[in-house]
């Protein structure tokens, strides 16, 4: 395996942060179980170390790019899981339209269907509380950029957020959007985490780029 595959942008005795790439399982799957992110990366850590351990915090969706935590033992997996809800992790996405107001709370309950489509409903005795923050970064008449901050992690909750708002995200056709993507995958990347580290108690920060066709599409003049 090629280092230059696995982009670890954080490492201590405790943690591994690492950039997934778009289109990319972050665990196995009953259909698939070496090409994930996990796989990748406890590969690399044996070549390092045939002890070396990696243990999954969270996950992001396959479709979705950007930070994900690994524990290197159990112990610091259990304190992050159970510290979750504390950690603040703001997304990018770019959306179908122009988003008034520019900045929202968007809240509803979660449910899945047999198929596994998420939708929302406001019967709380129905679904899984979820909130979502937003705001624009920069638009035009066809996209805007938005800042996303998440209260709670249901599954795919930003994107069902978003389309909630008549604003998909460019690249979900799972989620309402059909018009033409330039960019080839769907809009949504985990750039930004901040927490508290599980052993130190250190308030860390970690930001990443955000993808650079993101900001030029809803930059440009349309």
């Amino acid at each position: 395996m090629k280092k230059e595959k696995i982009q670890i942008v954080y490492e201590d005795k405790d943690l591994i942060i690492v950039n997934k790439k778009a289109g990319l399982l972050t665990v196995s799957t009953d259909k698939e179980k070496e090409k994930t992110l996990f796989h990748e990366l406890l590969t690399f850590q044996k070549q390092k170390n045939k002890n070396n351990k990696i243990f999954i915090v969270h996950r992001l969706d396959y479709d979705t790019s950007g930070l994900v935590v690994f524990a290197k033992n159990e112990k610091v997996k259990k304190i992050m899981q159970d510290s979750w809800d504390s950690v603040k992790r703001e997304y990018v996405a770019l959306v179908s339209g122009y988003v008034k107001p520019e900045k929202g709370i968007i809240t509803s309950y979660l449910m899945e269907t047999s198929t596994f489509l998420v939708y929302s409903t406001q019967n709380k005795h129905q679904g899984k509380f979820a909130q979502t923050n937003y705001e624009v970064i920069s638009q035009n008449r066809q996209y805007s950029l938005l800042n996303i901050d998440i209260k709670t992690g249901r599954k795919n909750q930003i994107r069902v957020h978003l389309n909630d708002i008549n604003h998909p995200i460019i690249g979900d056709k799972k989620y309402g959007n059909y018009q033409k993507n330039p960019c080839g995958r769907l809009c949504l990347h985990a750039y930004k985490l901040t927490f508290n580290h599980p052993m130190s108690n250190k308030l860390i920060t970690i930001e990443i780029d955000i993808p650079r066709e993101f900001i030029n599409l809803s930059q440009k003049s349309i």
